[in-house]
């Protein structure tokens, strides 16, 4: 099976003047705003890395569904955060790292197998596979 899905960017003007949009195939973002501002002065719109996070997030849950499911388990809440480290090298910016950050209720399961399904689905979503950069999980059980 093979699945392609797009995004794309317009853009007009200078790096820091200039202004960008986003969309999404799917239309969840259409034409969505985003600039030097909101990507590195902490303004309101959308910027790379945050849609970096989104989407490892979404993935990396999903993955953690579908594990605990063939586990025998089934979730009553997974809730994912994705924080994306932007920083600049000698070669210019690059993504450093990303913590995914994970609060889950997960009836009828031990911890320890908890963690390690939840540290399998990290390191084999296909996001993760993705991305070239350390990919840290804090997993919680409640």
């Amino acid at each position: 099976m093979k699945i392609q899905r797009s995004g794309s960017a317009q853009w007009r003007g200078g790096l820091k003047d200039g202004q960008g949009a986003i969309s999404t195939q799917s239309g969840a973002l259409k034409a969505h705003p985003y600039g030097f501002a909101s990507r590195f002065e902490g303004v309101a719109g959308t910027n790379p890395e945050e849609l970096i996070g989104a989407a490892h997030a979404g993935c990396f849950t999903m993955a953690l569904s579908a594990a605990l499911n063939k586990a025998g388990f089934t979730a009553d809440q997974l809730d994912t955060k994705a924080v994306v480290t932007l920083e600049q090298d000698e070669k210019g910016f690059v993504i450093s790292a990303v913590a995914l950050t994970l609060d889950a209720k997960v009836p009828n399961i031990e911890d320890a197998q908890f963690q390690e399904i939840a540290a399998d689905a990290k390191a084999n979503c296909p996001v993760s596979r993705l991305l070239d950069t350390e990919i840290t999980l804090k997993a919680t059980l409640a």
